[in-house]
């Protein structure tokens, strides 16, 4: 639990509201949460995603890991509690993001139960929707798109995620997308048809 430094801090809320702006934007601001191994294809399906509410007429963003690591939390390393912070902390982020109406995917490793539990009660019920971006590690060290898993076996990096360090499945997601199996075309497609029956896009 992060503690809280500053005081005589107020919230002040503004005179648009969440529901006006998703009255605006025509659709419901969300926290859809991609997590699995590295190389399991997360920044990938969260793409092509994007790609298709855009294409829709959605307001939407993928906030990336990496992407995120060159700036907000440029100052965060790969151990256990600079993971949790890093989650913390774009979990803050995304839910201002769906507050302001926004579809906000995110794409993290994130390994955790405990962290993406925490990422989960920021928002409302059904505003946040994990998807288990699922693949065998055999998988996805033969994908190995940015050579971590050759490097990671070398001992060159600490605390890799499925080597060195643990992934812990999520055990009640909204999704789960075998991209072992499913094409990126049919994932895609899988997660805008939930949104459109969840009523999160018309």
């Amino acid at each position: 639990m992060t503690t809280q430094k500053a005081t005589n801090i107020t919230w002040h809320e503004g005179d648009v509201t969440n529901k006006d702006r998703e009255q605006l934007l025509e659709q419901k601001g969300v926290v859809i949460w991609f997590t699995g191994l590295s190389g399991s294809g997360k920044s990938t399906l969260a793409r092509a995603v994007e790609k298709e509410l855009f294409k829709l007429g959605h307001a939407v963003y993928v906030l990336d890991g990496d992407n995120i690591r060159h700036g907000l939390n440029k100052n965060l390393g790969f151990s256990p509690e600079d993971r949790a912070e890093n989650i913390r902390r774009i979990g803050e982020v995304a839910k201002l993001f769906a507050d302001a109406g926004i579809i906000t995917m995110t794409a993290f490793i994130s390994p955790y139960r405990n962290d993406r539990n925490q990422a989960r009660a920021l928002l409302p019920e059904k505003r946040f929707i994990e998807i288990y971006v699922k693949v065998s590690l055999e998988i996805a060290e033969e994908r190995d798109p940015k050579g971590l898993y050759k490097k990671a076996r070398a001992g060159e990096i600490k605390e890799f995620t499925g080597i060195s360090a643990p992934y812990e499945e999520p055990i009640n997601p909204e999704l789960i997308i075998d991209t072992g199996v499913t094409d990126l075309e049919k994932s895609a497609r899988i997660v805008v048809e939930y949104l459109k029956q969840n009523s999160v896009i018309n």
